[in-house]
């Protein structure tokens, strides 16, 4: 066997955490010049293994072999420096500084002045430049981050990775807030990666993503390696049984619930900004699941927050239970019995650096005081009831949030919201970035909710997951409600088309 075959091998690698083994002797071998797929359930163990790859944590046992040598990395400057960039699932952007600026941050360009060595602002801006010009991204290098949306950012992180002239680039759910012309866009970005010799190992729960542009799959299931298939052997069916160890033919619960009353009226609804949505009508039944559908800037999010809220409105009124009301904070739409859980769990849903047992009782903390005293025993009696009833995995309710799989935040955030045991719960991309296991598990909490006789709006960019799921599905277009469809009688091509087609 050649000795430069491989650009990289992890050889045993294990990595273990206070009541819990992350990883257990894993071993994986990447080629120059393809799409090395990692793939897994959230808690698999895919994140952990990269952290140790990308010098943030240090493997207890096992040994990184690059181009044929085995090297050892302090922390993450040590791999970059040794050619290793990662895109990290969680964007963390300095928002109110320029693009280049962020692409830059670290290594900057410099000039000197005697003694002094200032920014060379010119030179970034020209480097800049080149590297979108190279990428074919359209973005004001001179523009703040905090006027760009999700997917403009999620594209500045791949292109400071490609900037960086990296041999292994590590790209975890990449395409988890990019439309789908953005999709492809990344697509060619990767295939021009490859002709250069540069390997992607490329983490996704997307299966269909993986299919495309694999060319090795490694699956990983409980923190060890199940096994490396080459992708084109694959099917997607394949894939999941691989992941979670058991037959997922059904990926979506039964559902024979028939919605009842309105019991939600939304009506001319309209923001104050004229980009955003405007004159939006609609209506919510009781055990109904209402499927809220449209592509990136559709403002589907903005007219839900608008509605718990969060944003204001020049028109509008909400009707709830036969009664005008008009939430003009979070607080009110809770004392009513709504429930919003974000889009972005990072930054509006966790809170990272306190624990598991903090997170869950946020929004219901009242409810356990006692003689102006949290309950400390009521609070664990309800927190450790709603890790067993959603399986959450965490080795106790006391372990720090950001410690959690992605899956496993998103479970936390839904038990803190049950604990209200709301009548309406507005679910913005509920299984965003999660694995196809973790979904089901968050499909069939729906359902049952529904089935419960409460009403849920889900907001979903997938559209598998909002036809499987929706009684009726409600599609906007550039802030405009365009149609309502039935759920069990709508098509993929209705919805896109309805999503392309301002009204």
């Amino acid at each position: 066997m050649a000795a430069n075959e491989y650009v990289l091998e992890l050889n045993g690698i294990s990595k273990g955490f206070p009541g819990v083994q992350a990883l257990d002797s894993v071993s994986i071998k990447v080629r120059p010049g393809s799409v090395h797929a990692l793939m897994g359930e959230n808690g698999a163990g895919k994140s952990t293994l990269m952290k140790c790859l990308f010098g943030i944590y240090m493997p207890d046992e096992g040994d990184i072999v690059i181009d044929g040598e085995k090297l050892v990395f302090a922390n993450a400057r040590d791999a970059l420096n040794h050619g290793i960039s990662m895109i990290h699932q969680e964007l963390l952007p300095i928002l109110y500084r320029s693009v280049m600026e962020n692409l830059w941050l670290g290594r900057f360009p410099l000039r000197s002045f005697g003694p002094l060595k200032l920014v060379n602002h010119r030179k970034m801006l020209a480097d800049t430049k080149a590297v979108f010009e190279e990428l074919k991204m359209d973005i004001d290098p001179n523009t703040w981050l905090v006027n760009l949306s999700v997917s403009k950012v999620q594209l500045i992180e791949i292109a400071k990775a490609v900037s960086r002239k990296s041999r292994i680039i590590i790209m975890d759910e990449p395409t988890s807030s990019l439309t789908e012309n953005e999709v492809e866009h990344l697509f060619e970005i990767i295939r021009n990666l490859k002709s250069q010799g540069i390997a992607i190992i490329y983490i996704s729960h997307k299966m269909e993503e993986i299919l495309k542009i694999g060319d090795e799959v490694s699956i990983m299931r409980d923190g060890k390696l199940v096994g490396t298939y080459p992708a084109k052997e694959l099917t997607t069916d394949l894939i999941i049984s691989r992941m979670v160890g058991r037959d997922m033919s059904n990926r979506f619960p039964h559902r024979d619930n028939v919605p009842g009353e309105v019991v939600l009226r939304v009506e001319n609804f309209s923001s104050p900004e004229p980009k955003s949505f405007q004159n939006v009508s609609f209506d919510l039944r009781r055990g109904e699941v209402l499927g809220v559908s449209g592509l990136v800037g559709a403002q589907r999010t903005e007219l839900m927050e608008a509605v718990f809220g969060l944003r204001p409105v020049v028109s509008g009124t909400v009707i709830l239970h036969d009664k005008v009301r008009r939430f003009r904070t979070a607080t009110e739409a809770i004392r009513e019995k709504v429930a919003l859980l974000t889009e972005d769990r990072r930054s509006t849903g966790i809170f990272p650096i306190l624990s598991v047992y903090d997170n869950i009782l946020a929004a219901n903390w009242r409810n356990y005081i006692r003689r102006f005293l949290l309950d400390l025993k009521r609070g664990e009696t309800a927190v450790a009831k709603s890790i067993e009833a959603l399986r959450i995995k965490t080795p106790s309710a006391h372990t720090l949030m950001q410690n959690l799989s992605g899956g496993n935040q998103q479970k936390a955030i839904f038990s803190r919201w049950l604990l209200l045991d709301p009548e309406i719960l507005i679910l913005d991309e509920p299984t965003r970035g999660i694995d196809v296991g973790a979904k089901y598990e968050i499909y069939s909490i729906i359902a049952d909710l529904a089935k419960r006789g409460k009403s849920i709006i889900m907001i979903s960019s997938e559209l598998p997951e909002i036809l499987g799921m929706s009684d009726r599905i409600m599609v906007m277009c550039e802030g405009r409600m365009t149609g309502i469809l039935d759920g069990k009688k709508a098509g993929q091509e209705e919805i896109m088309r309805l999503s392309t087609q301002f009204m």
